[in-house]
This record gives structure tokens, sequence and C-alpha cells, in this order.
């Protein structure tokens, strides 16, 4: 049963990034149309998303959420969604897209690093290894990429800096609300997550939004944009919570090393790019990370086999000699 999950959490999270890793080049072919705007795009993910979570809630099977559940829901949304979305959008805008990636990327170590001072999740030899391995197999894909500002803008510190924050933002959600995401089903957990985001966005940035000249838009561009809150936020979302319940916090954030793969696969089946002897070498490293890291062993199975030893000792002192 436990291997059950386990195979529904990886199918979880390899849907998530599949549709977070086209998202890329949609939401790119949208941004640079110049009708929309990134805070607009993203205040149009929180509120469309609220919505769709919301409606789907009247035909699913309803759950109490205790004050004080509702309470960590609110800071799990200001990390998991309003910090992470808010500080990579802005990030982006003031760096190059290589350096708002290497920044991204270094979700599955902050991940690793706060689960173990959290959760007091072990840092193993295998799991620090699987790490460095995708982490590296993600920066190769990066970089054998060769994206270039549009603008012919280089990236700034400042830029990096707040890319940064939003992986950490990221990361502390997958780490720290581990146990309150297993409490409750994906359609209760979201609901209230986007409508705390949406709550944030709309005072910031709702006049944004609603500045924008809908009827002007093409339909390429509508699908665009109902593909980033449609797939990109409320299917990919509905899909993380699957993934953190059967799941350790170092594996889900592992995945993120899959986005840039799977842009660069779009990017390849749209004639944008060549799929390179690289990006093959890359797109092993990260698998190869992956596997690395969910073999590694979990608190759980660490205690369990200390104590398993204890006993085996003890039963060996305690026994009648020949």
């Amino acid at each position: 049963m436990q291997s059950k999950g386990m195979y529904t959490g990886h199918l979880a999270m390899l849907g998530a990034n599949l549709l977070w890793g086209v998202m890329s080049p949609m939401s790119k072919a949208v941004l640079q149309s110049g009708l929309v705007g990134p805070l607009s795009l993203t205040t149009l993910r929180m509120v469309g998303a609220a919505a769709a979570f919301w409606i789907l809630s009247l035909f699913t099977r309803r759950e109490h959420a205790t004050p004080h559940d509702l309470a960590l829901l609110f800071f799990a949304s200001l990390f998991g969604v309003t910090l992470n979305q808010g500080f990579f959008i802005t990030g982006v805008s003031l760096t190059s897209p290589i350096d708002a990636s290497i920044a991204a990327s270094t979700v599955p170590i902050l991940t690793m690093l706060i689960a173990a001072v959290y959760l007091k999740e072990p840092i193993t030899w295998k799991k620090a290894i699987g790490v460095a391995v995708g982490a590296s197999g993600a920066l190769l894909l990066i970089l054998s990429n060769g994206t270039v500002d549009t603008a012919g803008r280089s990236g700034s510190i400042a830029g990096g800096m707040i890319c940064l924050m939003g992986a950490l933002s990221f990361a502390i959600y997958l780490a720290v609300f581990k146990r309150l995401i297993a409490r409750y089903s994906s359609v209760t957990l979201m609901k209230w997550m986007f409508l705390y985001a949406a709550i944030c966005a709309i005072p910031l940035c709702g006049g944004d939004a609603a500045a924008i000249d809908y009827a002007h838009l093409s339909p390429a561009l509508w699908g665009g944009v109902l593909y980033v809150v449609c797939c990109a936020t409320f299917f990919s979302y509905l899909l993380i919570p699957v993934g953190q319940k059967y799941l350790r916090p170092t594996v889900v954030g592992m995945y993120t090393y899959l986005q840039p793969f799977i842009a660069s696969v779009v990017a390849v089946l749209a004639g944008l790019d060549r799929f390179g002897f690289a990006k093959g070498i890359a797109a092993v490293m990260v698998c190869l990370g992956v596997y690395i890291v969910n073999q590694s062993k979990s608190r759980a199975q660490l205690d369990a086999e200390r104590a398993a030893r204890q006993q085996a000792a003890s039963a060996a002192q305690t026994s009648p000699r020949a």
C-alpha cells in the first residue's frame, strides 16, 4: 500500500512539473505581446485558480478546517503561492532568464536543508549526492540553452537575489507545511490557499489586471492565458499536495529540476531549439538525481533500523548461553 502511495506521489509531481515546464514558453509568449503584464498574469492566476477551486469544492466532500489550520493555511499560501510567484515574476523582470533559472534550481537544496532543521530529516550521503547530481544536470541544461534576454539585459544581483527569495519561499512551503498538507484533501487546501493569495494580490495588482484590453486579445493569447491559469495553476496545484502527502520534501523539491528539461523539449518540438548531446546528458543526470534521492533513507527508516539493531543486541545479551 505504501509503494502504491509513492507511485501516486511520483506521478502527481511528474504531472505538476510537466504542466509548469510547458508554462515557461506559454507565459513568455503571452508576456511578449505587451498586452498582459507579469503582475497582471500573476493576479489572473491567483483569482482564476481561487474561483476554480471553490467551484470544484461544491462537488466534492466538504471538510471542516479548524481555525488554527485556517491560520496555518494563510502562511502556507503566503510562502507557497504569493511570495513564490511574486518574487519570481519580479526577479525575472530585473535579471536574465539564465540567472532566474539558476536561482529556481536551488529549491531542492534549500528544501533539503530546511527539512533537516525543521523536520529533523537526515542529510545522508546518498541524498546529498542525488541533489548534487540533479543540480548539475539542471545547470548544464540551463547553460546549454544559451537563453538571451530579448532586451539585451544582463543578470543583476538584485534580480537574482529576488528570484532566490522566491525559491526559498517555495522550499519553506514544501518542508514546513508537510504535516498540515497531510490532514486535508487537495481541493480543501487549495481553495483556501488561493483565496488568501487572491485577497493579497487584488489590492496590489488588481488594477493592472482590470486595465487589460481583453476585447483585443487574440485567440492565441487567450489560449496562453487560459493555459497558465487552468493547467499551470489549477491542475498543477491540485497535484502538488498529493505528492507532498506521499513523498519526502526533498524528493518533491527534486522534481523542480525537470522544468527546464520539459521547457527545452517543448522548444525542440516547436522548432525553436535543437536536442543536442548536452541536453541528453543533462536529462539523464536530472533523472538519476531524482532516483538517488528517492532511494535515500528517511528519518523514520533510519529510526526503525536503529531500533531493530538495539532490539537484536538486547535479545543477544539476554539469551541463555550454551
